[in-house]
């Protein structure tokens, strides 16, 4: 039998046991109220709990760098129109009447793009197409002043212009990047009034480089483009394509009707060099041979030359075709025919019409270039001489 001295002994041992054991687990399980009241301490309230931090994005920064520099520009223009020919014809007069015909005169049409500030002293920098042939031009600032835009300079064969405003005190300005440095994949953030909405941003990335303006569907042009997804507008013409770090890398320029989410934009690189010539009011040169080129390939020859119908036989060599020569240029002055191959230029192998172009583009007025040119199965060398574009418009 247990006595009752060993039985309270018992008792006791499994008490403090038991009270050991509990504040083990109080201890692991509530640490705060476990604790004595002299270092209890309230938890925070949530009025009380720090602030979380927003980080501002990258393209709110970029946009708040350039967008004080970043216009609008409103054009007018005045065509004469001639009366309709239908309202002299009695026969049309007498069914539909006078009045369905308005007589000739003058008509104002408006425009609308974009710009930026390149200088404090208010030199902005567009699109060709913006203020082409303007009899008024009003640049709108990011303050709303309106101040009437003087246009020093057109350059339409890279679509760029410059415009003066006046100004009495330093303006913000757009920081210009370095194109050559674009690489595909880089964000990219447009600015401008699309549709007539100022102060309007998109952001996409550079989908492609030196996409030529003849796969762009504008060869009148003489450029290589800068292709984005950053949704481009009528109205964003001239606006800047700026890097992530806000600085400007191409001019909004194109888009095409057939496609969404394809936009273009000019290498500011491009801008850099035209921009000076046009702020001092003069003309860019740009060298041209007078030759209509398309690609030539071995299989397209073949194929050409397969063809029953074919008018003529074609050297089975890669090059650029010569599809038309313009009558007194400097192509047709040195001998050059339709149906000629160019195979070479200064020794450097042509295997495209583009190639041949950016080659042509990259000399000198007046220089002359060795061209090498395949006709039918003889080869020859000649000599062009490069003229000047604008020289042969005005003729």
């Amino acid at each position: 039998m247990i006595t009752r001295r060993l039985a309270q002994f018992i008792v006791g041992k499994l008490t403090r046991i038991l009270a050991i054991t509990l504040g083990i687990v109080f201890a692991f399980a509530s640490p705060s109220w476990a604790s004595p009241l002299s270092s209890y301490q309230m938890p925070q309230t949530i009025a009380q709990a720090p602030a979380i931090q927003r980080t501002r994005s990258f393209v709110a920064i970029a946009v708040e760098r350039v967008g004080l520099a970043v216009v609008r520009i409103d054009t007018e223009r005045t065509i004469s129109r001639g009366p309709d020919p239908y309202m002299n014809d009695p026969f049309f007069r007498r069914f539909f009447g006078d009045g369905i015909f308005p007589p000739g005169g003058e008509e104002r049409l408006q425009g609308q793009g974009s710009g930026f500030i390149v200088d404090s002293n208010g030199t902005i920098l567009t699109n060709a197409h913006v203020v082409s042939d303007a009899d008024r031009v009003t640049v709108i600032l990011k303050d709303g002043r309106r101040l009437d835009g003087e246009v020093l300079g057109v350059d339409e064969v890279t679509d760029l212009a410059v415009v003066k405003i006046p100004v009495q005190s330093s303006l913000p300005t757009a920081a210009l990047g370095d194109s050559d440095d674009v690489q595909v994949g880089d964000w990219a953030i447009a600015m401008g009034n699309p549709l007539g909405l100022d102060n309007t941003v998109t952001l996409g990335i550079v989908s492609t480089l030196n996409r030529s303006s003849a796969l762009v569907g504008i060869p009148d042009k003489r450029l290589d483009f800068i292709q984005t997804d950053a949704a481009i507008n009528p109205g964003n013409s001239g606006g800047p394509l700026l890097n992530a770090d806000g600085e400007v890398i191409g001019i909004n320029t194109a888009i095409r009707a057939n496609a969404t989410g394809i936009g273009f934009a000019i290498p500011i690189n491009t801008a850099k060099q035209i921009m000076p010539i046009l702020a001092r009011g003069e003309d860019v040169p740009h060298p041209y041979l007078g030759v209509q080129i398309a690609d030539l390939t071995p299989d397209l020859a073949r194929q050409n030359n397969r063809d029953p119908n074919a008018t003529v036989m074609l050297p089975e060599v890669n090059g650029a075709i010569v599809l038309g020569v313009v009558p007194d240029s400097p192509a047709a002055q040195a001998g050059i025919r339709r149906g000629d191959v160019i195979t070479q230029i200064e020794g450097q192998a042509i295997t495209s019409a583009d190639q041949l172009q950016g080659l042509v583009d990259h000399s000198q007025v007046g220089q002359p270039l060795q061209v090498n040119v395949q006709r039918g199965e003889r080869s020859q060398s000649l000599t062009i001489r490069t003229a000047p574009l604008r020289e042969r418009r005005q003729r």
